[in-house]
């Protein structure tokens, strides 16, 4: 059976590198591609989810914002069931904060390129071999346009239900999406926003119970 993988905002496939999955469970990894603009996440994800073969039944896994992304395209194209990874279904979920900033449409004083800069300097004092490092270098690898269209659409984004089930993994620590505004099933004590990669083994034992207790 397909698993479709939508990484999150300033990632690619890599952030999946640790995720394993039972046999018979094949990974399918979705790209990222270039936005219309003013798109909203909700058209954007339905854009992505062409590359879903649908005759078939399957499974999508959500990063980040790829969460978001999956919990729109289930709305659409139901999966047996949707996996969300530090990632929220609802929009309400997202912190005030983030809420505020749409309102004054914060996101346009953002500079990706001194976003990376920073991100740059920050990783000559990352041990190379970490998942830290390997986040650096995806965030660097980032559009700039995509970069601005994602933080902007995620601002936007307005999503009050979603489609079951829903599985959801969050880190106790998650300073991003923090997990007291959300209702996951499954949280991990210490785990922050990169817990894909910090934590493989939890978020895999979590993979691997969801997908063998599927009625399939």
């Amino acid at each position: 059976m397909n698993v479709y993988f939508i990484s999150g905002m300033g990632a690619d496939h890599r952030a999946f590198s640790y995720i394993t999955l039972p046999k018979g469970f094949h990974a399918i990894h979705i790209p990222w591609i270039q936005p219309y603009i003013n798109e909203q996440l909700s058209t954007y994800a339905l854009r992505l989810a062409i590359g879903i073969k649908t005759s078939e039944p399957f499974i999508l896994v959500g990063l980040s914002m790829g969460g978001m992304m999956a919990v729109e395209i289930a709305k659409r194209i139901p999966p047996l069931c949707t996996i969300l990874i530090s990632s929220i279904p609802l929009s309400a979920q997202l912190p005030r904060c983030y809420r505020v900033a749409a309102k004054l449409k914060a996101s346009i004083l953002l500079s990706p390129p001194l976003s990376k800069t920073l991100v740059g300097l920050a990783k000559v004092f990352i041990r190379r071999s970490s998942p830290t490092h390997l986040a650096a270098d995806m965030f660097q690898a980032i559009d700039n346009e995509f970069f601005k269209w994602s933080m902007t659409a995620v601002l936007q984004w307005d999503s009050r239900q979603f489609s079951q089930p829903l599985f959801h993994i969050h880190g106790m620590k998650d300073r991003t999406l923090p997990i007291r505004l959300t209702h996951p099933t499954n949280s991990v004590p210490g785990a922050g926003h990169m817990l894909v990669m910090t934590h493989p083994t939890i978020v895999n034992a979590f993979i691997h119970e969801v997908l063998s207790n599927l009625p399939v």
